[in-house]
């Protein structure tokens, strides 16, 4: 398909399953290279969004891990609310430990800088790293590194493999952006 309508929008192809595998394929090689000393890193997906990135990532990953998941909530239809809400909390202790946390889209970076502000305020982490499948360079102005990007795309609305518009479009394999 190369539109679909989800809700009261439109979408068009933007890119396909086959680029955005490859793209995180590399990305997992670059993660392993750097996880290889670690004792079993802590996998911290950040629910809805991040689930099927997540879920190539870990086929991908050739070492020893854990995997938990954090559910927070930040956008309403097309845009971020600016506020931050933990839905599902940390069930694993994180104490002197190294934590990926990754996440679907960062674009305002919001809600990865409250997380990573969460964990390291209430926790003692060895150290935090963050996985992004796609990254809103133009609209990214935190301070806080990303240590592990898998694409960089325009500012522009995305659905598809695990982005949603209002809960529909994660089950997409491709990525779609709005046309209206």
């Amino acid at each position: 398909m190369n539109t679909i309508t989800l809700g009261d929008k439109k979408f068009k192809k933007y890119i396909d399953y086959a680029t955005v595998n490859k793209s995180i394929v590399a990305l997992a090689q670059k993660i392993n290279a750097d996880m290889s000393n670690e004792h079993i890193p802590l996998i911290a997906g950040v629910l809805n969004g991040s689930f099927m990135f997540l879920a190539e990532l870990m086929k991908n990953l050739d070492f020893d891990c854990e995997l938990t998941f954090l559910r927070v909530s930040s956008y309403e239809g097309t845009k971020s609310t600016g506020e931050f809400c933990e839905v599902l909390g940390l069930n694993t202790n994180i104490d002197g430990r190294t934590v990926i946390l990754v996440e679907d889209i960062v674009d305002t970076g919001h809600t990865i800088t409250k997380l990573y502000q969460m964990l390291t305020a209430n926790h003692h982490p060895k150290q935090i790293k963050i996985a992004t499948m796609l990254l809103k360079p133009n609209i990214y102005k935190k301070p806080l590194a990303l240590d592990y990007v898998a694409m960089e795309i325009p500012n522009d609305f995305i659905v598809g493999f695990g982005l949603d518009y209002n809960e529909l479009g994660r089950n997409l394999k491709d990525l779609y952006k709005i046309t209206e």
